[in-house]
């Protein structure tokens, strides 16, 4: 099962994104696939998957929230479109460090956060519009993407909530 370690952006969040021009010819993804990976994990025995609960329930516990800022600019992410967001390093360490002795790193690091929002093969001449907006994650998923050809689908399988500020 492919996995990853993910936060949804919220509603007022996904509207922005929703409001960038629509280049055509572009394979624009669907807002129901709009999530922001802090960690990829790739595809992943279930088997591991309580592992993978219980190092990230143990590592979580008492996380501060993660204040999250989309933008500035839409940049190419290989041949897909992405949004990038910052505000994450912490988070992401912390899981990367959670997850790495059960699911080994095999992608470029450092990892950047983004929310990809076409995909296939983008035009560069796509990247570099104008994007902002921030939200304050207080939850992060741990997330199954069931998806197939044509029909995204993606399943929390557990979520863990994050401490907002007093």
């Amino acid at each position: 099962m492919r996995l990853s370690v993910a936060i949804w952006p919220p509603p007022e969040i996904v509207a922005v994104l929703g409001a960038l021009h629509r280049a055509p010819g572009v394979r624009w993804s669907a807002p129901e696939q709009w999530l922001v990976k802090v960690r990829p994990l790739g595809t992943v025995p279930e088997r591991v998957v309580p592992g993978l609960v219980e190092a990230l329930a143990e590592e979580l516990d008492g996380a501060p929230a993660a204040r999250c800022v989309l933008g500035p600019r839409t940049r190419p992410i290989g041949q897909w479109l992405g949004v990038p967001v910052s505000g994450l390093d912490e988070l992401a360490a912390a899981v990367f460090g959670a997850t790495a002795p059960i699911v080994p790193v095999t992608h470029p690091q450092p990892f950047q956060a983004d929310v990809v929002v076409a995909r296939g093969r983008v035009p560069a001449s796509v990247a570099g519009e104008a994007i902002s907006g921030e939200w304050i994650a207080d939850g992060i998923a741990l997330v199954a993407d069931r998806s197939s050809p044509g029909r995204p689908r993606f399943e929390d399988l557990t979520r863990f909530e994050l401490e907002r500020p007093a």
